[in-house]
């Protein structure tokens, strides 16, 4: 059995992604499952996916602790000691990291001592398909490294995407720059153990709500989590176009748009999550989006 993780942020596209993998293996003949881990959908946030791929029927269940594959969709990622993405990856397997870095690069500034394959899944996002979004490309990488046909995947990507969109011509650009990243991708093998998930059935006893239900005494403790990590572009300021019309603090739904001595706004970056409507909505363009690199 191939077991594989997908990590990324909320918005990237991390739940397709496994999707259009499980797809494909699953028209090539093969049994697969995937499936998601996240709570309240939240753009940014740290989401998880799985996908398992086998030639017998899959018996396990529940999230993937000990995987052959991992792809990181986004590299900051791995300075998150909350997403821990490499964790539990298996002796021979394989990362995958969405970065304008070199294999050697990625490896070095990361301390991986696992093989390491990285692609700028952004930057032929944005260029083919005009938005950061990775599903297709992502799922396009784990189907290449996973052994699995061209053919499979332009199957999986066709009922994917058609399943939520209508646009045809985006279709169709999905399919081209999903093929474009399997082909950059050389072919691999995977020299995993087959170590197989071990699991202990427990019985829960049911529980009255008095037992059963969380109860909160401490005070509340948002105002600690800082969520400025869950950013992939980041709002920058060009003062010499900014109005101070403030239309950006007024829009921005985090508050974490601030005003300096100068009357100036500037952006509370421990909090802010990225999502750039402080962009969209600045009337003289001072505003703009700049991607977070941290490898």
């Amino acid at each position: 059995m191939l077991r594989v993780r997908f990590h990324g942020r909320g918005g990237q596209g991390v739940k397709v992604a496994s999707r259009v993998l499980g797809t494909a293996a699953f028209s090539q003949g093969c049994y697969a499952q995937d499936f998601p881990l996240y709570g309240a959908e939240r753009r940014g946030a740290p989401i998880t996916s799985f996908t398992r791929i086998s030639r017998e029927p899959i018996m396990e269940r529940g999230v993937i602790s000990q995987a052959d594959i991992v792809i990181v969709m986004d590299e900051t990622l791995l300075h998150d000691p909350m997403a821990m993405p490499l964790s539990g990856l298996k002796k021979g397997g394989i990362v995958f990291i969405n970065t304008s870095h070199s294999q050697e690069e990625a490896g070095a500034e990361y301390k991986i001592t696992a093989w390491v394959i990285t692609l700028d899944l952004t930057k032929i996002g944005i260029e083919m398909l005009g938005r950061n979004i990775l599903s297709t490309l992502a799922g396009a990488v784990a189907s290449r490294i996973a052994g699995l046909e061209e053919d499979s995947l332009r199957h999986a990507v066709e009922k994917e995407m058609s399943d939520i969109m209508t646009d045809r011509e985006l279709i169709e650009k999905n399919i081209e720059a999903s093929l474009y990243c399997y082909n950059a991708i050389p072919p691999v093998e995977i020299k995993t153990s087959g170590t197989r998930e071990a699991g202990t059935v427990i019985t829960m006893p049911f529980e009255t709500a008095g037992v059963s239900s969380p109860a909160i005494y401490a005070i509340g403790n948002t105002p600690l989590r800082k969520t400025g990590n869950w950013r992939v572009f980041r709002p920058v300021w060009n003062y010499d176009a900014c109005t101070k019309c403030m239309m950006c603090a007024a829009r921005c739904p985090e508050g974490c748009i601030l005003v300096n001595e100068e009357g100036f706004p500037y952006t509370d970056y421990e909090n802010c999550k990225g999502c750039l409507i402080c962009v969209e909505e600045c009337p003289t363009k001072a505003v703009k989006g700049v991607l977070e690199v941290h490898a």
